[in-house]
């Protein structure tokens, strides 16, 4: 399991830069012209290998986990990013989600991050979730599913905090973790659709939340047609779009191709395809090229080795 927390982030990264320039385009126009390679320019006039906010929330995640865990320094990361390009591709923010805008906002002005997160159920697009996948570096030993759930839900709320959100990031978790620890596909998507069922009973979480999640815990996403998949912004259709790439394909660059030709919102349904893709496959399955194009790649790989050296330790 060597790399693995460089495979998974940096699947996140590459996956999020194949997206950008594709941003909004739909399915149908990327039917007749699929993304095959990394892209410049398009939506967001961007240089190649450019990533959006995902990958940079992503990356801010992962270097406070290089410290230990502090929820409010994670608030913090975030409020840097925001103002003065922390953490960005090129300097300078391009993108940003309006819960994500307005909770940060909040902590602009002295709120805590516990209580910065936006709570209502419009409140429930894939800001969260395209940059949860450090915690699966951080949780992956942990053997109280509660404390899991606990520090998933406390980092999806510093912008997230409809239980929606949280939920599908524990799912996400939970799955990756499940790959971490070597399960093959199958294994893995079993476990976590068991373990988030039984949760969700013990703590009595309401069942019309967790109805809402059927198609991943208790049917097979995969088996879905993609007619039935969405890849707009929302967290649910991010989740459910995710996972069916990432089970139906046999490599990573066939998982965020995939992902990014869904069309919508294609960077974040690369980034979070790309992740679990990237911890499955390995780094050296993450084609060379799209990695000799990706911007910042040595201060991305720096930060990994310093992760994965706090997690051995």
């Amino acid at each position: 399991m060597e790399n693995i927390v460089k495979a998974g982030i940096f699947g996140v990264c590459v996956g999020d830069a194949l997206g950008v320039p594709v941003e909004f385009n739909r399915r149908e126009t990327l039917k007749r012209f699929p993304v095959e390679n990394m892209r410049e320019f398009g939506s967001w006039s961007q240089p190649k290998g450019t990533w959006s906010d995902d990958s940079s929330l992503t990356l801010c995640i992962t270097e406070e986990l290089t410290k230990g865990y502090d929820l409010e320094k994670i608030g913090q990361s975030f409020v840097k990013w925001n103002k003065y390009g922390h953490w960005t591709a090129h300097g300078r923010l391009f993108d940003i989600g309006g819960t994500t805008r307005h909770s940060i906002a909040r902590l602009i002005k002295g709120e805590s991050a516990r209580f910065s997160g936006n709570i209502f159920e419009e409140d429930n697009g894939n800001g969260s979730l395209m940059r949860t996948l450090p915690l699966a570096f951080y949780l992956k030993d942990e053997e109280n599913i509660e404390i899991v759930y606990q520090t998933v839900k406390e980092v999806s709320s510093i912008t997230h905090g409809h239980f929606r959100s949280v939920f599908a990031c524990f799912i996400y978790v939970i799955f990756a973790i499940e790959l971490i620890k070597g399960k093959n596909k199958k294994e893995a998507y079993h476990h976590t659709q068991n373990v988030a069922l039984k949760f969700a009973e013990n703590q009595m979480f309401n069942p019309k939340e967790i109805q809402l999640f059927d198609r991943v815990l208790k049917n097979n996403i995969s088996e879905y047609d993609e007619d039935t998949i969405s890849s707009g912004g929302y967290v649910l259709h991010s989740l459910e779009s995710s996972l069916w790439c990432f089970l139906n394909s046999e490599s990573y660059s066939e998982a965020v191709l995939k992902a990014v030709n869904l069309g919508e919102d294609t960077d974040t349904t690369g980034a979070i395809t790309g992740g679990i893709a990237g911890i499955y496959y390995g780094f050296e399955n993450i084609p060379e090229e799209w990695i000799d194009m990706l911007v910042r790649k040595e201060d991305i790989e720096e930060l990994c080795i310093r992760l994965e050296q706090k997690l051995m330790k």
